[in-house]
């Protein structure tokens, strides 16, 4: 794992074609706003987290956030466990984000 300032991830990120962003907040806090086509897995899910970050794809590099840093640790950690090699905290979360957001529909 990684720890990556905000414009080291965005960087980082921006070049990286085998990337993929994810999203461990809770649905409440996902619901004000996600960084654009990120996968939403909420590690309070706890086994229901471990279940769903199985079925990722271990090849690839996962750029991870929450709301302020501190459960995407613990998500990269996790998945570092899990096999995942490449794992990225996005430092200071969305709470600090400065790039591009969305809203998810239902």
């Amino acid at each position: 794992m990684s720890d990556l300032s905000q414009e080291n991830w965005t960087k980082q990120l921006n070049a990286d074609t085998n990337a993929v962003v994810l999203d461990v907040r809770t649905d409440a806090e996902v619901a004000e706003g996600i960084i654009p086509n990120a996968v939403h897995i909420d590690i309070y899910k706890g086994q229901g987290f471990l279940e769903e970050v199985e079925k990722l794809d271990k090849n690839k590099n996962y750029y991870v956030y929450c709301k302020a840093g501190g459960r995407s640790a613990q998500a990269c950690a996790v998945m570092n466990q899990l096999g995942f090699e490449q794992t990225f905290n996005l430092v200071g979360g969305f709470s600090e984000w400065t790039g591009e957001t969305a809203l998810i529909s239902d």
